[in-house]
C-alpha cells in the first residue's frame, strides 16, 4: 500500500500553525487553463488526492473566472473541513477583468470566493501576482490591512502573496512587520534550470513565512508534452528544454518526473502541482514519495543517468527567467 503524503507546518515557527501536506494540489487545470476540464474527473481528483494524504488545495478567482473555485467547493463536500487547507487569491479576476488590489475590491473578492467555495472561512488568501500592481506600496498599505481585518473577523486564517520576480518578495517582506505575511507562493524558481528560490529559503525562514513552490515544471516547459506556444521563456531556454526532454526520453524517463523529484528535495517547501484526474493524483503522489525517499523507484538508475544528461544540457541556462508585470512598481 502506498504511503500517505507527509505533512509539515504551514507557517514554521508560528504558534498553532496548521499542518499542510508537502504536496499541494493546484486547480488551475480545472479552470480552463489548459483546455476544457472534465469536471467529474476534477472532483474525483480532489477526493483521491485527499485520500492519498494531500490536504492543501490551491485555487483562484482567475482560474476560469471562478469556475475552479466552484468545482473545488463541490469536490470538498463530504471531506472533513477542519483537516483541509483551502488557498485562494485576490487581485486578478479573469480574462478581460482589470487587476485590482484595492481594499474594497479584495474584500469583496474574499466574499465572492467564500460563496463560490461554499465555505465559512478560507484558510489562505494570497495576493495574486503582486508584480502586476501599479505600486507595491499599494500591497503594503492597502491590500494587507484589508486582509488583516478579514483575518481578525475569522473569514480567513493566513495572509500571503504570490509572484514571479523574487525581488518583489524581498521588497515587500523587508517593509512589513513580521507576522503581517504568513506564506508566500513563488513559481518557476524551483525548477530543473532555476533553483533561485532555494537560495532565499534562509531569508524566508528569518522572516517567519511559509514557502509554497508552484510551476515546478516551469509552466509545462519540463513535461513530456513540452511548452505551449505562449510560454514566455527565451528561445535558447525553450530549445534547451526540448533537448533535455529528448535526453530523458532516451533513458525511458519522463522529464516531468525528474522535475517533480528535483523540486520536492527543497527542505520545508510545499510543492504545488496541477492535477486534473484521480489517475494523475495517484501518479504525482507516487513521484513525490519517491522523490522524498519514502518510496523506492523501480527506475532509479535510469532516472539518475537521465538527470545527469538533462542537467548538462540545462547548465548554460541556469537561473534564466523572464519579465512579467510592472517592472517600475518599486518606489
Amino acid at each position: 500500500m502506498m504511503a500517505k503524503v507527509p505533512r509539515q507546518l504551514l507557517v514554521p515557527g508560528k504558534p498553532g500553525s496548521a499542518k499542510a501536506s508537502v504536496l499541494g494540489m493546484g486547480t488551475s487545470p480545472l479552470g480552463h487553463a489548459y483546455g476544457t476540464p472534465d469536471e467529474d474527473a476534477g472532483i474525483a481528483a480532489v477526493k483521491e488526492a485527499y485520500h492519498l494524504g494531500v490536504n492543501f488545495f490551491d485555487t483562484a478567482p482567475f482560474y476560469g473566472s471562478g469556475s475552479a473555485e466552484r468545482l473545488l467547493g463541490r469536490a470538498i463536500k463530504g471531506l472533513p473541513r477542519e483537516d483541509l487547507i483551502i488557498s485562494t487569491k485576490v487581485g486578478k479576476y479573469g480574462p478581460g477583468q482589470p487587476v485590482d488590489f484595492g481594499a474594497d475590491r479584495v474584500t469583496r473578492s474574499v466574499s465572492e470566493s467564500l460563496e463560490r467555495l461554499d465555505v465559512e472561512y478560507i484558510d489562505v488568501i494570497l495576493v495574486h501576482d503582486v508584480e502586476y500592481a501599479d505600486d507595491l506600496q499599494q500591497i503594503i498599505k492597502d491590500t494587507f490591512p484589508a486582509l488583516a481585518k478579514l483575518r481578525d473577523a475569522g473569514k480567513i486564517k493566513y495572509i500571503g502573496f504570490s509572484g514571479l520576480p523574487l525581488d518583489a518578495f524581498t521588497y515587500i517582506l523587508d517593509r512589513v512587520p513580521k507576522g503581517t505575511v504568513d506564506v508566500i507562493l513563488s513559481y518557476c524558481h524551483n525548477c530543473l534550470n532555476d533553483t533561485t528560490l532555494v537560495d532565499l529559503l534562509p531569508y524566508f525562514k528569518e522572516k517567519g513565512v511559509g514557502v509554497i513552490s508552484a510551476s515546478v515544471t516551469s509552466m509545462g516547459l519540463f513535461t513530456k508534452q513540452g511548452a505551449l506556444d505562449w510560454h514566455p521563456a527565451p528561445k535558447p531556454v525553450l530549445e534547451a528544454a526540448v533537448e533535455a526532454r529528448q535526453r530523458a526520453a532516451k533513458h525511458g524517463v519522463d522529464i516531468g518526473t525528474l522535475a517533480i523529484k528535483h523540486a520536492v528535495k527543497a527542505d520545508g517547501v510545499i510543492t504545488l502541482i496541477g492535477i486534473r484526474t484521480p489517475e494523475e493524483a495517484q501518479t504525482d503522489v507516487q513521484i513525490v514519495l519517491e522523490g522524498l525517499g519514502v518510496e523506492k523507484s523501480s527506475a532509479a538508475d535510469a532516472e539518475e543517468a537521465a538527470m545527469k544528461e538533462v542537467m548538462d544540457v540545462l547548465k548554460p541556462h541556469m537561473g534564466v527567467t523572464w519579465q512579467t508585470g510592472n517592472p517600475n512598481n518599486r518606489t
